[in-house]
């Protein structure tokens, strides 16, 4: 075959849908890139801004806060130059207007403590002052502050400061040479608390030898189970540093040798800004593509769709052909001439196969009359022979009795005729049968009859029951034992349904299977396969003859008929 004998595998519809859909998503993959290029270097700037921004701010409310306790220190210093003998009055109004400011002590040239002012009880033996001791060694010649610590010096209390101290090269102080102010320092971890850098972020101060001071998450750290690496931000300068994902931005105190630190995840501040944008970006992306199935569609309902149709209505036809209804299917001027000309088609192959199948239809039934027609010559000649029999035996009665059912089952089984008879015939044409067979074989079996007295005037096939209560006497009774033979005919439903049931040997599954395979047109008349065969042939397939049966138990054969009154429906 060559290439160009070839059937195409694509359509005009899902082709053009193809391209367009190429196009938009090319057009949305460059979006992406110059979204991912641009758009996040631009929120990375923004999130390395706004973090130094939240760092500085931190920074100024910490140098606030310390310059005005620096301020409070210069005032105090300043007072006792010039009043010395109001200066525990001055500690002690400190103090009550302060709520951040724990203790006021001071100290001499040597260290020794010379008076210690708070709103809490002091203990009268103080063995180490952590408030002193806090205090970084190069505290000499102007102010200072510790790293937070304890107070030890308070009964009963001991709150988290860190201590500001002042020194001078006199005792001015109350005749000290330096005093020391305890500062809560809840208010400074508040200040670092209050700041969030994105969800996750945060800030924490270390001192100038890389000792962290203060720390949002202080048990973890103090627990070994997280650290920051302190010693790597006493190399880096001031400002922020991307580093692995992560924005450090270091701020050093003005008055002090802290270090404000802010760490900020980028992903997590620059991925909730990009989240927002690709949710927009995808519903753009919905909307295009939404768009392109809706202009897709259409183009297919201009040009492809009737011609789908077309094509569709022919597999339709090719699975069934019989019972397929052509609708005309309109469209351009070609898809128009195409519709009509298999519709012409359609119509033309219909008929044929309609005068194709009455013929065989009219095949087959002659084919069934002529089985019908055919009376077993072994069942006459015995019924004859019986006659003869009891003639001679002076048995006049017996033998006029056989000889008038004889003849009641030949004026039946001829119906002048006609296929369709009512049921009541063919219950009679069934009783002439089974009185032959019973002087022919007395004592050997017993019947009867139950029908109900509507079903009498519905329409049946003539010859349907006779052959199959025959098959019972030969196939299905014992003639060893007493046999028998019940037949019913009663409504069900829209159906009529006939039983033939006997007592007697009963078959297997492999034996039921035969009865519809061998059409039994030896010694024994017609068989099972030609009644279902006709029944099927003038009623339909769903209906006809079924079987159940259990060996030593018995058989029953059941043959289900549509009500019909009217002959002329079925007669052909």
């Amino acid at each position: 075959m060559f290439k160009g004998d070839r059937k195409p595998n694509i359509t005009l519809a899902r082709a053009m849908i193809l391209v367009v859909m190429t196009m938009v998503f090319s057009a949305v993959v460059i979006a992406l890139v110059v979204f991912n290029v641009v758009f996040r270097n631009s929120l990375e700037k923004a999130a390395v801004t706004s973090a130094g921004q939240s760092v500085d701010q931190v920074a100024v409310t910490l140098n606030n806060y310390t310059d005005d306790m620096i301020r409070i220190m210069d005032m105090l210093y300043q007072h006792s130059l010039e009043d010395p003998d109001t200066q525990e009055e001055l500690f002690d109004s400190l103090i009550d207007i302060r709520n951040d400011v724990v203790m006021v002590a001071t100290y001499d040239m040597h260290n020794n403590n010379t008076g210690i002012w708070s709103n809490y009880p002091v203990k009268e033996m103080i063995y180490t002052n952590l408030s002193l001791f806090s205090v970084p060694s190069n505290a000499a010649g102007g102010i200072s502050i510790s790293a937070p610590h304890v107070v030890t010096v308070l009964q009963d209390y001991y709150p988290w400061v860190v201590t500001l101290t002042k020194t001078t090269e006199v005792e001015t102080f109350s005749n000290a040479a330096k005093v020391a102010i305890d500062v809560r320092f809840s208010t400074i971890a508040r200040y670092i608390d209050e700041v969030g850098i994105g969800q996750h972020g945060y800030c924490f101060i270390i001192d100038g030898e890389g000792n962290i001071i203060y720390h949002p998450q202080q048990q973890l750290i103090y627990s070994g189970l997280k650290t920051e690496g302190e010693d790597q931000f006493l190399l880096l300068e001031d400002g922020s540093h991307v580093v692995d994902g992560v924005i450090y931005t270091v701020k050093t105190l003005e008055n002090c040798n802290w270090k404000i630190i802010g760490v900020t995840y980028l992903d997590e501040i620059v991925n909730e800004r990009v989240k927002t944008m690709a949710t927009a970006s995808v519903l753009i992306f919905l909307v295009v593509v939404l768009l392109t199935f809706l202009f897709g569609s259409q183009l297919s309902y201009l040009f492809t769709k009737p011609a789908n149709k077309l094509a569709g209505a022919m597999r339709e036809f090719e699975e069934d052909a019989s019972g397929f209804v052509f609708e005309p299917i309109r469209g351009s001027v070609e898809v128009n001439d195409l519709s009509d000309s298999f519709e012409h088609l359609v119509k033309r192959i219909q008929q044929l196969m309609e005068e194709v199948k009455q013929e065989e239809t009219t095949l087959r039934k002659t084919e069934l009359k002529a089985l019908q027609a055919q009376i077993n010559p072994h069942f006459l000649y015995n019924t004859l022979d019986s006659i003869s029999w009891m003639c001679e035996e002076g048995k006049t009665e017996e033998a006029v009795l056989m000889v008038n059912a004889l003849a009641k089952l030949f004026r039946i089984s001829i119906s002048r005729g006609r296929e369709i008879i009512p049921i009541d015939k063919e219950v009679q044409h069934a009783e002439c049968y089974l009185q032959i067979q019973k002087f022919r074989y007395t004592n050997h079996f017993d019947y009867e009859f139950e029908v109900e007295d509507s079903c009498k005037d519905y329409l049946c096939n003539k010859i349907t029951l006779q052959p199959l209560i025959e098959n019972a006497l030969y196939h299905g009774l014992d003639m060893q034992d007493e046999g028998h033979i019940s037949i019913r005919i009663k409504e069900d439903g829209e159906d009529v349904l006939m039983e033939i049931e006997d007592n007697g040997i009963g078959m297997t599954e492999e034996q039921i299977s035969e009865l519809f395979v061998n059409d039994g047109t030896d010694n024994h008349g017609i068989g099972v396969k030609n009644v279902n065969d006709r029944i099927k042939i003038y009623f339909g397939d769903k209906y006809g003859i079924s079987v159940r049966s259990e060996l030593d138990v018995g058989t029953c054969v059941s043959i289900r008929i549509p009500k019909i009154t009217e002959e002329s429906k079925y007669e052909k």
